[in-house]
């Protein structure tokens, strides 16, 4: 039985980028995309468990807000559509791009918040589904950083993830068209007092920020795409 067959597809080509934008060796890359249909499988799943875990988030707001809720199990979705897209042969720059913002923003904001608020959600959640939502978000960035080999960034792309993931930030935290702010729950009222902000706004700080950096490393990977293309004689 020809397992890569079954399970994936040879890798693509890949760019030789510095090592700060393609953190992965290739060996590991190469094992992710021969079993792709397994990290999709993966990604579905944590799909799954995400909506389940948000489903009192739902039962609280307008389902018009919805789309605004699932942050990281959209995340894992998006990148379970686009690993499956270039499975098929149907490669998504745009589905791609979005799931490098997602899992890339998702997978560092929930350590980030975890870590941060940790004495609550220690308490509600336990050291077994803190470890798990912990490791299993840091995972996301990991994963993340294999996209460069089925997508380059293009521009428009990057523009379309960048309109949805700012729209994503504005209902969570700052204007919300209906109903109240759709950011993930934390274990701790909005309003109180943390340091020498509230909590809202620690949570906030780091969405914003982990908003810009997904962006930087896209055009930070077209830029030197670009670059080699244009070493090797090929057009833009």
């Amino acid at each position: 039985m020809d397992i890569v067959g079954a399970l994936g597809r040879d890798p693509p080509d890949r760019e030789s980028l510095p090592r700060w934008l393609a953190p992965l060796p290739k060996a590991l890359e190469d094992v992710a995309f021969r079993f792709v249909w397994v990290i999709v499988a993966i990604n579905l799943l944590g799909t799954a468990f995400g909506f389940w875990y948000y489903r009192f988030q739902f039962r609280e707001l307008p389902v018009e807000m919805w789309p605004f809720v699932p942050d990281s199990p959209g995340a894992t979705l998006l990148i379970a559509l686009a690993l499956a897209a270039w499975a098929l042969g149907r490669s998504s720059d745009t589905l791609a791009t979005l799931a490098f913002f997602g899992n890339v923003k998702l997978g560092l904001w929930t350590p980030y918040v975890l870590v941060v608020f940790h004495p609550a959600f220690l308490a509600n959640s336990g050291p077994a589904m803190y470890a798990f939502l912990l490791v299993s978000h840091l995972g996301m960035v990991v994963q993340a950083f294999v996209l460069h080999r089925i997508t380059d960034f293009p521009l428009k792309a990057v523009a379309v993830a960048t309109a949805w993931y700012t729209v994503d930030l504005l209902m969570d935290y700052f204007v919300p068209v209906i109903g109240e702010v759709t950011h993930t729950s934390i274990p701790y009222p909005d309003a109180e007092p943390w340091f020498t902000t509230t909590v809202l706004q620690v949570a906030a700080a780091g969405a914003v920020a982990l908003t810009v950096i997904p962006l930087f490393w896209a055009l930070a990977t077209r830029v030197a795409a670009l670059r080699l293309r244009l070493g090797r004689g090929e057009g833009a």
